[in-house]
C-alpha cells in the first residue's frame, strides 16, 4: 500500500493545544488521522478491544466501553502494565492508520495527530514533524483547568513525555498556541504552503 505522497507526524505534550492546531488543517482541507479519536472508538461502547482490555486489567470495562479513569489508574506509574495495555492498542491503532492511508491515497497531504509520535518512535515513519507548543505556564494552567486532573497527575503524565524543548529541537515546523488564535491559524497556513508545492512531484 502507498501511503500519500507527505505524511505529517504532528505532536506535542499535553496541554499544548495540539488539537485546535489539528483542526486548523482540517479546515484547510488536510485529511487528518486522530488517534486519540480513534482510541476513543476502539474502546468505547462495541470498541473491539474492550474484551482484550477488560481480559488484561478486569474491572476496567462496562457497558460503554473501557472506563479511562480505572484503567488510568490502573496503569499510572506502572510500566509493566502500559507495556501490557500498549501492545494492546498500538496494533490496533495501526491498523485503522492502514484504512485510513487506503482511503486517502490521493491526498497529496496528510496529517497524523499522534500525541506519542517521538514517545513511539513514530516520527520515523513521516515526512516531516510538526510541533505545537506553548510556554510552561501557559501548558499547566490549560491541563490544571480539566476535570479530574490533579498536579500529581499532571506531573506523571509529563513524566511520561520527551520534554518539550528536546521535541521543538527535533521538529521540521514549530507552531506555537500562547499566541492570538489568528497567528496560530496563520502558522498552519504557512505549513500547508510550504509543502503544497511537493504536490506535483
Amino acid at each position: 500500500m502507498t501511503p500519500p505522497r507527505i505524511v505529517v507526524g504532528l505532536t506535542g505534550s499535553i496541554g499544548m493545544g495540539k488539537s485546535t492546531v489539528a483542526a486548523m488543517f482540517a479546515d484547510l482541507g488536510v485529511p487528518v488521522f486522530d488517534a486519540d479519536a480513534v482510541v476513543h472508538a476502539l474502546q468505547g461502547p462495541g470498541g473491539r478491544i474492550v474484551p482484550a482490555i477488560e481480559a488484561a486489567f478486569p474491572g476496567t470495562t462496562g457497558a460503554s466501553g473501557v472506563d479511562r479513569p480505572t484503567l488510568s489508574a490502573a496503569v499510572l506509574n506502572d510500566d509493566a502494565a502500559m507495556r501490557r495495555l500498549e501492545a494492546i492498542v498500538h496494533p490496533a491503532v495501526g491498523e485503522e492508520r492502514a484504512r485510513f492511508f487506503a482511503d486517502r491515497i490521493d491526498a497529496p497531504i496528510v496529517v497524523l495527530d499522534i500525541p506519542l509520535l517521538f514517545e513511539t518512535g513514530g516520527d520515523g515513519r513521516v515526512d516531516k514533524v510538526v510541533v505545537v507548543s506553548a510556554s510552561s505556564d501557559v501548558q499547566r494552567a490549560r491541563v490544571l483547568a480539566r476535570a479530574g486532573m490533579s498536579a500529581a497527575k499532571f506531573e506523571s503524565i509529563l513524566a511520561r513525555q520527551m520534554p518539550d524543548a528536546q521535541k521543538r529541537a527535533r521538529a521540521d515546523f514549530v507552531i506555537a498556541t500562547d499566541v492570538p488564535l489568528e497567528q496560530t491559524r496563520s502558522a498552519v497556513a504557512r505549513v500547508v504552503a510550504c509543502l503544497a508545492p511537493r504536490e506535483g512531484r
